[in-house]
């Protein structure tokens, strides 16, 4: 198959182009300064040249607590740009997976979000996300699927583990968030799944369904299981509320999404947060000491 993947200078668009790449596929990663989304005329000239079967969008806009004040930018990227790129793809015969997250909801369940729990966003960032996936299934409803994922941290990118990292390297004692639940998720093994996603879309699979890793913790299990894999001591890390921390856009109190489609894809079972965590732990690590002046 011929892939194209927007966004690819990312922490999942990188992670994508390599998934795809070891699989030996043809693929093109286009990063913001080489495709924007936003633009009918650059996503077209894209589609011409590229020709991809299946293009991956990972282009977004993520700055969360910016969104609360920038919200008309914000929905631009993450709105807009995934409907020009639904259209496009309609008429370029071409099918489409888009990312979209965790706060398309409330955040104020007790029980993992199921693919079919009516969407609430609380903030600005979740209302634009939720614009954009609404745009997807209205311009391409039968050759489309939307993934939602959460918590994300991987090899490429700032994320809260590579902040752990840091943290634990400079003998920090660090106040984390105890009473935020959710899924960590590494974001190499979304890739993977979007990989495996691929050839299903418009054969059987359309629509949403959620990708992360399985298993539950707060943002304060994440951080000591962190320092533990590190060799230090977990105490070194204390818990607190989330009232400690002020932010323009609320942080969901609980976002686990519920894995019920996927398994009726085909698509391999998601393993354990400590597990995929186990694994991307040193190559983070390594990365953060490579990029460390």
């Amino acid at each position: 198959m011929r892939w194209l993947v927007t966004g690819a200078g990312g922490m999942l668009g990188r992670d994508t182009v390599e998934a795809l790449l070891a699989r030996g596929e043809q693929v093109t990663g286009l990063g913001h300064a080489a495709l924007d989304i936003t633009s009918a005329d650059a996503v077209d000239r894209a589609l011409t040249t590229h020709h991809p079967e299946l293009v991956v969008n990972c282009a977004a806009y993520t700055a969360v607590d910016d969104a609360e004040t920038d919200e008309e930018r914000a929905l631009r990227v993450n709105g807009e740009g995934p409907r020009l790129l639904a259209r496009a793809c309609g008429a370029h015969r071409a099918r489409l997976i888009h990312v979209s997250t965790d706060y398309v909801f409330a955040g104020d369940a007790s029980t993992p979000y199921r693919e079919d729990r009516p969407p609430r966003p609380r903030t600005a960032y979740g209302r634009t996300k939720l614009a954009g996936e609404r745009g997807v299934s209205e311009e391409l409803p039968d050759a489309s699927a939307i993934v939602r994922t959460a918590w994300l941290y991987g090899v490429h990118g700032r994320s809260f583990v590579r902040t752990m990292i840091e943290s634990e390297a400079r003998g920090d004692t660090v106040d984390v968030v105890v009473d935020q639940r959710g899924r960590p998720t590494w974001s190499a093994d979304v890739a993977a799944t979007i990989a495996s996603l691929g050839p299903r879309v418009g054969t059987g699979a359309s629509g949403v369904l959620h990708i992360t890793n399985s298993g539950e913790a707060t943002w304060y299990d994440l951080a000591r299981e962190v320092f533990r894999l590190l060799g230090a001591d977990p105490d070194r890390v204390r818990p607190v509320t989330g009232e400690t921390f002020r932010r323009a856009a609320p942080r969901p109190a609980y976002s686990v999404l519920a894995h019920d489609r996927a398994p009726r894809l085909g698509l391999p079972p998601p393993r354990h947060w400590r597990t995929a965590l186990h694994e991307a732990l040193p190559l983070i690590r390594e990365e953060t000491l490579r990029e460390t002046p």
